[in-house]
């Protein structure tokens, strides 16, 4: 598996998958056929973190190949990051109180030695070894995967969720504080209160094409208790009115301004924001922010093929900086620094995002009822 961190290979595996794989899409997804074999999925998600394309991209492009009956599985599965997203946003409390217990338990857990063999692939679970040197190797897992991984990781090995969580946000190049912390709460049983996922001998060797033997679970185990609930906090994602003759921020997870809602506004300068470990919580691997810098220096690339005077700056200059917009980073690492430091910006929400997130105060039941409402916005 190879992810050139660049938007024509973005766009290039977005076409190819379209016109040769998407048509099984529905029929194979849930295979993991290894990291060599992956033309049943899409792996378009490291770049739709980022911003590189986007969901409307991907969407539509879906669109001009087959009908929304035909695709309707995948639709969904694009845009099951935008109701993470949404749903973290109406309840940011839920990041941050993760960030609070995972310090707690990292200090509880940094000598414990079942933990220490589970983040070298040296358990008794073959899969699960083989996995996490795929996921430290290639960056990436298969989404049906990372559902088994996370079930061995709580209800197998009788690790905390907040320290698979953080494993995988360090690994992951299409890591995002929704998806990876919502995900592991869901797989545990916090994030729908009682109903956790538990992985199973069968189910494994099933959609791995037997891949692995050795695959004893602990299949029965209950789910994780939490006494936490989190109520919906009301925000306003609306756009100022006039959006001129300001510099512009833009954080890693909008890194092709060409696609943006705000692609034909007139900003003074563009720069890009390039947020280093020392500034976050959890710290990622070399490789993952050697991709985020990589991204960022192809998006760079594209500004000034376009005339756009643009300039790549560490998040902590921002500071020196005046009469700016920034085009919303959502909740996590970037929002994190800046509402710490006080740094007080004018947003910018893509209209994707205004119109879906009304919709995330539920379960993705609820929301997929949307879907079609959603995709007509897009016109």
């Amino acid at each position: 598996m190879d992810f050139e961190a660049s938007r024509a290979s973005a766009l290039n595996e977005l076409n190819n998958f379209v016109e040769n794989n998407l048509s099984n899409y529905s029929k194979l997804r849930n295979f993991d056929f290894g990291p060599e074999k992956r033309s049943n999925v899409s792996c378009l998600s490291p770049y739709i973190t980022h911003g590189i394309i986007n969901e409307k991209e991907v969407i539509e492009k879906s669109l001009s190949k087959f009908s929304f009956s035909k695709n309707e599985k995948f639709i969904q599965e694009v845009l099951w990051r935008t109701y993470w997203k949404g749903w973290l946003e109406l309840r940011p409390n839920v990041w941050s109180d993760y960030l609070i217990e995972l310090n707690k338990i990292k200090e509880e857990f940094k000598g414990n030695q079942k933990y220490l063999d589970a983040l070298k692939g040296k358990t008794n679970i073959e899969c699960f070894n083989a996995w996490i040197n795929e996921l430290k190797e290639n960056n990436y897992l298969h989404n049906h995967t990372r559902m088994w991984f996370a079930s061995i990781w709580i209800f197998t090995l009788e690790l905390p969720w907040q320290l698979g969580a953080e494993f995988f946000m360090q690994h992951l190049y299409d890591g995002d504080a929704a998806s990876n912390t919502l995900g592991w709460r869901w797989v545990a049983g916090v994030q729908t209160q009682g109903k956790h996922y538990l992985a199973s001998e069968w189910n494994i060797k099933k959609f791995t094409n037997n891949r692995f033997d050795n695959i004893k679970l602990n299949e029965n185990a209950p789910p994780i208790i939490s006494e936490k609930t989190y109520s919906i906090i009301k925000q306003d994602f609306n756009n100022p009115q006039n959006i001129e003759d300001k510099n512009l921020l833009i954080f890693e997870n909008n890194l092709s301004f060409e696609i943006t809602d705000f692609q034909s506004n007139k900003f003074k300068k563009i720069y890009l924001i390039s947020n280093k470990n020392e500034n976050r919580s959890i710290k990622l691997s070399e490789k993952v922010i050697k991709f985020k810098s990589l991204l960022i220096e192809d998006q760079q690339q594209i500004l000034k093929a376009k005339s756009i005077d643009c300039e790549v700056i560490d998040i902590s200059e921002i500071k020196k900086i005046e009469n700016f917009y920034g085009l919303y980073p959502t909740v996590g690492e970037n929002l994190d620094y800046l509402n710490s430091n006080n740094l007080k910006i004018d947003y910018l929400y893509r209209k994707l995002d205004q119109y879906s997130w009304q919709y995330c105060n539920k379960g993705f039941f609820n929301f997929k009822n949307y879907i079609p409402k959603i995709i007509s916005t897009f016109n």
